[in-house]
């Protein structure tokens, strides 16, 4: 039976582009953006940031260096943000409603302080909610110290939480994490970025009480 559900952000909760994530950034000044940029795992300064190493003030700093500017933190925000294509409130009511069927719900994301400082916000929702409203807790790669699919942000968050793995669903849109998920003995959902999941995953809930 499952007690407990823990979801992805980016892919799953928000909607995301990588494309238009490239072109912010290109906008700001970050010529190879296409390089740089990826929709699962970054790499340099920005694998750096979401893993935690470079605290959002040195990686400004550093971010700047390659745009050949100095950089403001809404600057840097705005083009993290690009990433995000939307947030569908009927996602959100469902959480809300899985809430009161009683299931603990939780974040893993690999994720920053620019697009958690808006996503922890009242702005996140049309309903002025922040995501910390929608959840029991939230364990992001930058606070933890490490990024998916390293298997211990997996094994950290089960033991925090205190979570068994076989009450628990992992819902991911990337395979590499669905992997790790699978081989914790975690049961996994992997939707499509962009999709509206909730009737599978109602399914899905069903079959595995």
């Amino acid at each position: 039976m499952i007690k407990n559900i823990v979801f992805d952000f980016g892919g799953v909760i928000a909607d995301i582009s990588r494309e238009q994530a490239v072109k912010a950034f290109i906008r700001l000044g970050v010529k190879d953006a296409d390089r740089i940029l990826d929709k699962y795992h970054q790499t340099g300064i920005f694998q750096e940031l979401e893993e935690g190493s470079l605290t959002e003030e040195a990686y400004r700093n550093e971010l700047g260096k390659l745009c050949g500017r100095t950089l403001s933190w809404e600057e840097v925000q705005q083009a993290w943000l690009g990433f995000i294509t939307g947030v569908d409130i009927r996602k959100l009511e469902y959480l809300e409603m899985l809430h009161s069927e009683g299931y603990k719900l939780y974040v893993l994301s690999n994720t920053n302080p620019y697009v958690m400082g808006w996503a922890c916000s009242e702005r996140f929702s049309s309903e002025g909610k922040p995501l910390t409203s929608y959840f029991d807790k939230l364990y992001l790669s930058y606070q933890v110290g490490c990024t998916k699919p390293e298997q211990r942000i997996f094994e950290y968050m089960l033991s925090d939480a205190g979570l068994e793995p076989k009450e628990t669903l992992f819902v991911d849109d990337g395979q590499s994490n669905i992997n790790i998920a699978s081989q914790l003995g975690m049961h996994t959902f992997q939707p499509e970025n962009g999709c509206d999941w909730r009737k599978e995953l109602s399914l899905l809930l069903a079959k595995l009480k």
